[in-house]
């Protein structure tokens, strides 16, 4: 009999078929992942398991042994080459289809990467975001060697950390006036400035790049002011976009990601969308949020609808980046805001308002700070912005 079919292998992508399970589906799940691996966490990625800290086997979201207990079939290593929506089969390489009732299109996203014309395509220019990607820049990661990380954005800056604590010599480019520019206010991105600093890493800010040198390998990058920096390797950290070729090209609905509607169902009833790829309706719009929280959340909607529990999806969204021995986390949208408040107290914090309405929370070492910030947008509450400022004010009275 029909049942479930997921395609993709990622967090959106487990958490589903584990929640079908969990609440008691009986019929057939398939997972059709296009990576050899079973479903595997991603953010240690580029953190722990490329400094050695992580071996490959704590990776695994879910042990081995529970897909087969759960039976949950894996089809791995394996691309879905199209989808026949009036026959509801997916259809992977050399015709092969497999049956559904429903559809889970978690294809999470793909990084962006630079034109090839301007030395993309080099050996030596990496981007990160799978298992091979990290393992395939792993050896040039070596003490000593020069990096040069294009992008400001929370992946660049986690990669330049961690190249850092590797021992290579680092220099980070970013093309807009600041780092983080899209994602945290000035005052954050100051804290992280510093910290980078700190650490030895050089941030050019409000210069882009002309092209990656080198003939078959990159050597350096020429900056658009006319500096040139030698480079033993290039990260590429310029955002990633929403794969969903797949859903754009049988006729879903697609509008910078696979849109759905609040219970996570696109425009193909029989079909529903999770994750990263996913576009969702919020605060009158639309968004497509990039975290595991999310993903996770998603998926387990819309296995609690597939099962007859239908509700629909109210984000919670929180994030959080590793960097050096700092951690920030960071709850909320800032979308909108016209104010921060900042606070220093256990840590660093901003507090992100519209007009009197709190909205986000970014807390830099300051573990407290983030978690009051949270429950307080959660609950829609908003504290008062010069009590928030003031070090001595008890935050958990907020509560």
């Amino acid at each position: 009999m029909a049942g479930v079919v997921i395609v993709g292998a990622g967090q959106a992508a487990a958490s589903a078929a584990a929640k079908l399970r969990a609440s008691g589906y009986a019929d057939a799940i398939t997972l059709v992942g296009e990576e050899p691996q079973p479903p595997y966490q991603r953010p240690p990625l580029s953190k722990a398991y490329l400094l050695g800290q992580m071996p490959l086997e704590r990776l695994w979201l879910r042990p081995h042994a529970f897909w087969a207990e759960q039976k949950v079939e894996l089809q791995l290593g394996t691309r879905v080459e199209t989808i026949d929506r009036a026959a509801k089969q997916v259809l992977l390489a050399a015709r092969k289809a497999i049956n559904y009732q429903h559809l889970i299109l978690a294809t999470g996203a793909t990084p962006r990467r630079l034109p090839a014309a301007i030395g993309g395509a080099l050996a030596g220019v990496h981007v990160v975001r799978n298992l091979a990607d990290v393992d395939g820049m792993a050896p040039d990661m070596r003490p000593g060697a020069r990096l040069v990380v294009i992008g400001g954005g929370y992946i660049g800056l986690e990669a330049a950390a961690v190249a850092r604590k590797l021992g290579l010599e680092v220099t980070l480019i970013e093309a807009a006036p600041r780092i983080l520019g899209r994602v945290a206010c000035a005052e954050t991105a100051d804290e992280i400035r510093a910290l980078h600093a700190a650490h030895g890493v050089e941030i050019i800010e409000g210069i882009g790049i002309a092209k990656i040198t080198g003939a078959d390998r990159a050597t350096g990058v020429d900056l658009a002011d006319g500096r040139h920096l030698p480079a033993d390797l290039v990260i590429v950290g310029i955002g990633v976009t929403a794969e969903a070729a797949l859903a754009e090209a049988v006729g879903l609905e697609v509008d910078g990601g696979i849109v759905v509607d609040a219970f996570c169902r696109t425009s193909d009833p029989a079909i529903w969308a999770a994750g990263d790829c996913a576009v969702f309706p919020f605060a009158g719009g639309r968004i497509r949020l990039e975290s595991v929280g999310n993903a996770v959340d998603m998926g387990e909607l819309v296995a609690a609808n597939i099962v007859g529990d239908p509700r629909a999806y109210v984000p919670k969204p929180w994030f959080w980046s590793d960097q050096y021995d700092a951690k920030l986390q960071i709850a909320g949208l800032l979308t909108g805001y016209d104010r921060v408040v900042t606070r220093r107290a256990a840590g660093f914090s901003a507090w992100y308002f519209r007009d009197t309405t709190l909205i986000a929370v970014d807390a830099l070492n300051d573990a407290r700070a983030y978690m009051v910030g949270k429950r307080l947008i959660e609950g829609q509450k908003s504290p008062d912005a010069a009590a928030i400022a003031d070090p001595a004010t008890d935050l958990k009275a907020f509560l």
